[in-house]
């Protein structure tokens, strides 16, 4: 009988043990990050790569870029110049290019920025139209506050499928109601984390797009 108390009491402790550290279900910021291979980014060492923008029919304006992450520098180079500088920098120190580099990367690594990024606020909306496919997608409507960043008040519509991949977004400058919408798609790996690779606008051409992809 002794034994049977003690054995009940070691069930009921159990139980109540196992209901009390029920894990806390991730965010949607970072189930979006996860989706695209946050969990593996802490591995590398630096990413390379060129942007590309379709600005004209016939003119295309380059940049190319590589993000030593763990030295914290960022090499740049364009058609008329390089260089390379630290993020380190104080805010008055950074050169022009850093600017470019924080638009680029958004257009890359924008699932990871929800991450790395502070100052926002968030609401969701489900079952919504993808304003270029019209699929059926959760809306994840990001505001960033009116403090941090080049551009600060500026909002991003993220229109998302089942597995929380992005495949369209609106920028909308400055929080306004109008913006611009371009799909995420041609999703590629690289070491384990993944990037959308191109960006088309509503009329199906191609407006932004990443080549010389080199992950470390």
């Amino acid at each position: 009988m002794k034994n049977q108390i003690i054995l009940s009491l070691l069930i009921g402790l159990l139980v109540l043990f196992s209901c009390g550290t029920k894990t806390e279900e991730a965010s949607l910021p970072m189930k979006v990050a996860e989706a695209y291979g946050f969990d593996q980014f802490e591995a590398l060492k630096s990413i390379a790569y060129t942007w590309n923008v379709q600005v004209e029919p016939e003119k295309v304006v380059t940049r190319d870029w590589k993000w030593n992450i763990k030295e914290r520098t960022v090499y740049y180079a364009d058609a008329d110049t390089s260089y390379t500088y630290s993020l380190d920098l104080n805010a008055d120190e950074m050169p022009p290019a850093d600017k470019g580099f924080i638009n680029d990367k958004y257009w890359l690594m924008y699932p990871f920025q929800l991450v790395w990024d502070e100052g926002y606020s968030y609401s969701v909306e489900e079952a919504v139209p993808a304003p270029i496919s019209g699929e059926i997608s959760t809306k994840m409507i990001v505001v960033y506050n009116n403090e941090d960043g080049y551009t600060p008040g500026d909002a991003y519509d993220l229109y998302l499928d089942e597995n929380y991949f992005i495949k369209e977004w609106v920028f909308r400058r400055g929080n306004g109601p109008d913006g611009n919408a371009f799909t995420w798609e041609n999703e590629k790996e690289f070491q384990g984390v993944k990037f959308a690779t191109e960006h088309k606008n509503a009329a199906g051409l191609r407006f932004i797009w990443f080549t010389n992809i080199t992950v470390e």
